[in-house]
């Protein structure tokens, strides 16, 4: 029995699908030839530079890579890491979120670019483990050390950056919570069968009170993140992203915490074994914990939610 992991960590998103659409909206004509299509052919793949080492990078604010106009280039100087998909063998492009002026608004500081992974200055340092499993896509650490890139390559304008990271990190969040739930329903059906297949004491561990509970609760919990699920994509279909960011704060914190809670009792039925290699609810386990970081900790979305909640009844 295996499953398909999330392979995204920290604040990065569902790399191609959320830089597609960056591209996609926000990309030239240029851009959209020369790396829209060869992303929807899939001949080619792509990562997303937004989080750093040295700053709490749920606040995109804080990012410090810097983007200084030099003529018709900029000059990019920073790091970035869990640049999910830049250990690719395919990767070839980069979306760098950087700072473009520090003396701004606080949310007109940062800029996005597009810039090749093979543009000399640009250093794949390492591939970061996520609780010792190394993904088959790579968290990139980069360093970004005076690397040139055309101005034509800045997305949509200067201090557009933390915008399009909000247009970008919505369908990325809801993206995680749609695979984060097929991962939970594999774990059921691995958690039934295996109580099935092991007696204990005489009796099918199917047959125990305490695992039925464990069996039914798995599926109404499910079935509520999956309906939650549905209505933030019907809300972000109807209404747009920002209309939906309630939904999709929601989704993002129940989703990853449902799935934790199936997976750890697939574990517990399995014994010994749910923590081995031999079956994936360990790895799935450790990823879905990190998506509890991943596009926001769930402390940034609840904060979200409370704020839409108290401006809802003050008003």
């Amino acid at each position: 029995m295996g499953f398909h992991l999330a392979p995204e960590a920290c604040n990065c998103s569902a790399p191609d699908t959320g830089n597609i659409e960056i591209l996609d909206l926000f990309g030239t004509d240029e851009h959209r030839e020369k790396w829209l299509k060869p992303l929807l052919q899939g001949t080619i793949r792509s990562a997303f530079a937004m989080t750093e080492p040295a700053v709490a990078s749920s606040d995109a604010t804080n990012i410090e890579l810097r983007m200084v106009r030099d003529g018709d280039h900029y000059v990019l100087n920073g790091r970035k890491w869990f640049a999910t998909n830049a250990m690719h063998p395919n990767c070839r492009l980069l979306i760098v979120m950087g700072k473009t002026d520090p003396h701004a608004a606080p949310h007109r500081q940062q800029s996005m670019m597009v810039v090749p992974i093979d543009t000399p200055g640009v250093a794949v340092v390492r591939s970061l483990p996520v609780f010792g499993y190394t993904d088959r896509e790579g968290h990139a650490e980069i360093l970004f050390d005076d690397v040139r890139v055309p101005a034509t390559d800045l997305l949509k304008g200067e201090g557009e950056g933390f915008a399009i990271s909000q247009a970008r990190l919505g369908p990325g969040r809801i993206h995680h919570c749609m695979r984060t739930i097929g991962m939970a329903e594999r774990a059921l059906e691995a958690m039934c069968r295996r109580a099935d297949s092991r007696t204990t004491f005489g009796l099918p561990i199917s047959e125990r009170a305490n695992v039925q509970d464990w069996i039914a609760e798995a599926r109404i919990d499910l079935e509520q993140v999956r309906l939650l699920a549905l209505k933030a994509a019907w809300m972000m279909d109807t209404a747009g992203n920002k209309g939906a960011r309630t939904e999709i704060a929601a989704i993002k914190v129940a989703a990853p915490q449902v799935a934790l809670k199936v997976i750890d009792r697939a574990i517990q039925v399995h014994g010994g074994a749910g923590v081995t290699a031999d079956f994936p609810l360990a790895q799935a386990y450790a990823h879905v914990r990190t998506l509890r970081l991943a596009d926001g900790p769930d402390e940034v979305h609840k904060r979200t939610i409370a704020r839409q909640e108290l401006r809802r009844h003050r008003s």
